[in-house]
């Protein structure tokens, strides 16, 4: 039976969720304005070959630092709301072994670093940012105010840093700052975060100090987040391996206009993350209620997930060059070009977003982690045979190939897909349920 507005405005329920959701895009959008102001001012002071190497760096860390997280934190949530009086012994484990996964990503990175063309310099520069993986250890406690949907603590920790790092940032500038103080300051802002999650949780639910470990609920968890963690990873790769391949085949100007580009492309991608997490507890709930019900929240998480998509890479379009140009000036005028496709990449993200909370609630991983292993590695061969051919182009087109056969293509070959993708292209039909009624 169709809900009408009304009654869901009313709703204490609709109300909890839509507040937490308003706290996170209040959050988001305060640091989506803040980070790009401060983040093409930073681009534009280092340069394209500079800004280049500063984002290889980062993207080098970032393809091992999904093991640390052991794909834990959705599990977590689930297991919170699911029983909320094992909060120590989950949140401790979780701790445990996302510490164990940090340092096994230390060990990993001091091997892969010799097997790159790096200078001694930049392998200086992809240690410190390492470092910053243990304190992501704490994102646990994020996890439990997203169980209890109360965000807003968490909103309050990532603003605050965001300030203190952003002031850091201009900081730099105005005194001439060399690249590596850069690199120092993101080590500093997981610091930062870290200190304000310990305070918030302190203040509103007790000690860390009373955190245990539990090897009996470790395995349980693993059992069920080993998927997700590789899935993360070669997520992590379809993210991040592009920016890596072309700074071993171009060079790093290159890598810094193709990330000049990414960085307003991948900016939006906060909406499925903010969107799916604040109403994913709903989701959860609605399974345990109703078959009916739990189908009818997934559709409209499709629905609201991928017209976004749509209504952010359409106009971007056709503004993509004239953007770059007021934003980063002309050193990045290739920039512009790269926007106009990356943009797209947008509608299978947030679509993949959508379908991880189906996945996750149907406990499909392993189905998930074979479609994200193909992708990435056909995201890897495509760029191999792609950026030589079309240079910085060639990577886009990578993506965008990888994207869509990961997402769509190869899902047709997996029966307990097929309901993902009823849904998915149900979503192109909603102007027509809207008229109808039916939403």
């Amino acid at each position: 039976m169709p809900i009408s507005f009304q009654y869901m405005l009313h709703h204490p329920g609709f109300l909890k969720y839509f507040m937490n959701i308003s706290w996170l895009f209040v959050e988001k959008l305060f640091r989506l304005f803040l980070g790009l102001l401060v983040g093409i001012w930073v681009a534009r002071y280092l340069g394209p070959s500079q800004f280049g190497l500063f984002n290889y760096v980062i993207s080098f860390v970032s393809l091992f630092a999904a093991f640390a997280a052991f794909g834990l934190d959705g599990i977590v949530i689930r297991e919170l709301v699911r029983d909320v009086s094992k909060i120590d012994k989950l949140l401790g484990t979780a701790f445990g072994l996302k510490i164990l996964g940090a340092m096994i990503v230390l060990g990993m990175l001091l091997v892969a670093v010799d097997c790159t063309s790096n200078d001694r310099f930049t392998n200086l520069l992809v240690l410190i940012v390492a470092s910053s993986i243990f304190f992501q250890s704490f994102n646990v406690i994020d996890a439990y105010f997203q169980s209890v949907v109360l965000s807003r603590y968490v909103v309050f920790a990532n603003m605050i840093s965001s300030l203190m790092v952003s002031f850091l940032k201009i900081v730099l500038i105005m005194t001439h700052a060399p690249l590596i103080t850069f690199v120092w300051v993101v080590l500093l802002e997981s610091i930062l975060l870290v200190l304000g999650f310990i305070y918030f949780y302190t203040k509103t639910k007790g000690s860390i100090f009373t955190w245990r470990f539990d090897r009996a609920t470790a395995l349980i968890l693993l059992k069920d987040s080993w998927p997700i963690m590789l899935s993360g990873f070669v997520i992590s790769i379809h993210l991040k391996i592009d920016q890596v391949m072309i700074k071993e085949l171009l060079g790093s100007e290159s890598v810094g206009q193709y990330a000049a580009a990414v960085r307003l492309s991948e900016v939006w991608y906060f909406v499925p993350l903010i969107i799916s997490s604040s109403v994913y507890p709903a989701i959860i709930n609605a399974q345990i209620l109703s078959t009916e019900l739990y189908y009818q929240r997934l559709q409209r998480l499709y629905d609201m997930l991928i017209w976004t998509a749509l209504v952010i890479a359409l106009p971007m379009t056709f503004i993509a060059p004239w953007l770059i140009d007021v934003l980063y000036g002309n050193a990045y005028h290739q920039a512009g070009n790269i926007l106009m496709l990356h943009i797209w990449s947008g509608v299978f993200v947030f679509f993949g977003t959508a379908r991880h909370k189906w996945v996750l609630s149907q406990n499909l991983q392993r189905y998930e982690i074979f479609l994200d292993v193909i992708s990435a590695l056909l995201n890897i061969i495509l760029n191999i045979i792609l950026i030589p051919r079309y240079g910085v182009l060639g990577a886009v087109y990578a993506t965008l190939l990888s994207y869509f056969l990961g997402s769509i293509g190869l899902s047709i070959f997996i029966k307990e897909f097929h309901i993902s993708l009823k849904m998915f292209f149900k979503t192109f039909l909603l102007p027509v349920r809207l008229i109808r009624g039916n939403y």
